[in-house]
């Protein structure tokens, strides 16, 4: 009896070990993150009290006359990550139903592991190759093509004019959708192979074609994890740096056309931090960073209320 209540004792002391070393690694990333919020705030402060809400919706930048406002890096990372997705999205969901519903089984492995691979390709490969390679290619063969194909056409027309230089909003957004592909798919592959068979076996008893499983069976028993996938890949086009430093052309401007060049805040951090003199040039480019701390908060924030919405959904139909 008394070996049987030394080994609850152990095992108690075990348990309690576990329970706080666990508390205290979770306590420790909030407490990470509170200082980190802290100090942007701290170091952003001079050029919050400078420039207030206007540093938000200002297109200034010269830190020559220390102007500066933050739409023009901020409109850049919003729209090339949406222009991102818009290309990835589809491409990845469609590499996904291939590698779990049509491709040969021998196939099946080597195809995943290779786009697997592309996830860790550094970002700073992608940006040299979009540079020295993608680039002349769109310069030479795509863009003109788009300029002449949609000339005439309302706002279609003025987003794909302008000088054909290959750098752009248009490039750093492909190049960030070639990077963001292989987390997406992986994701939806993932969620894909979840599903169980026999919900798979008894549509196509009923008569189902391929895509009316893929949309009637698969795609709502994962959509949670679907939007995971989305999430994931929107988060890493938000933060991108170095590829699309390389090919965005690095330009404080708004312009309509895509084939302009502007900049993203990443982009702009990675570019200016290094020389930024005085104080209110430097307090201006961690407000930059503060900024997308909260663009990406929100971001979060959005695809948790609609994961929870998709639930809340789906309790109410069944």
């Amino acid at each position: 009896m008394s070996e049987l209540n030394k080994r609850m004792k152990i095992q108690r002391l075990q348990d309690a070990i576990f329970v706080g070393t666990t508390r205290f690694f979770a306590f420790f990333v909030l407490a990470v993150l509170s200082g980190i919020i802290i100090s942007l705030i701290y170091g952003a402060l001079p050029s919050i009290k400078a420039f207030g809400f206007g540093f938000i919706t200002s297109s200034d930048w010269n830190p020559v006359t220390e102007q500066f406002g933050a739409w023009p890096s901020i409109r850049g990372t919003l729209m090339s990550s949406f222009i991102a997705l818009l290309f990835a999205v589809p491409i990845s969901f469609g590499i996904a139903i291939f590698l779990t519903e049509l491709s040969p089984v021998w196939l099946r492995r080597p195809l995943g592991v290779a786009i697997e691979l592309l996830a860790g390709v550094p970002s700073i490969i992608y940006g040299m190759w979009g540079l020295f390679v993608f680039a002349p290619l769109f310069a030479d063969h795509v863009q003109p093509w788009l300029t002449s194909a949609t000339a005439g056409i309302p706002f279609l027309g003025t987003l794909f004019d302008g000088p054909p230089m290959g750098i752009g909003m248009f490039t750093a957004s492909l190049i960030l959708a070639i990077m963001v592909i292989p987390f997406i798919s992986s994701v939806m592959r993932d969620v894909f192979e979840v599903v169980p068979p026999m919900l798979k076996e008894s549509a196509y008893g009923l008569g189902s074609t391929t895509w009316e499983v893929v949309w009637n069976v698969v795609v709502p028993y994962t959509k949670n994890g679907i939007v995971g996938g989305v999430m994931l890949g929107l988060g890493r086009a938000l933060g991108e740096t170095m590829a699309v430093t390389f090919v965005i052309g690095n330009a404080q401007q708004i312009m309509p056309s895509l084939f302009e060049p502007a900049t993203t805040i990443s982009a702009t951090l990675a570019n200016e931090f290094t020389e930024a003199h005085g104080e209110l040039y430097t307090s201006s480019l961690i407000e930059l960073g503060l900024l997308l701390f909260v663009i990406t908060f929100f971001v979060l924030v959005l695809s948790k209320l609609l994961l929870l919405q998709l639930q809340r959904n789906e309790g109410a139909h069944s």
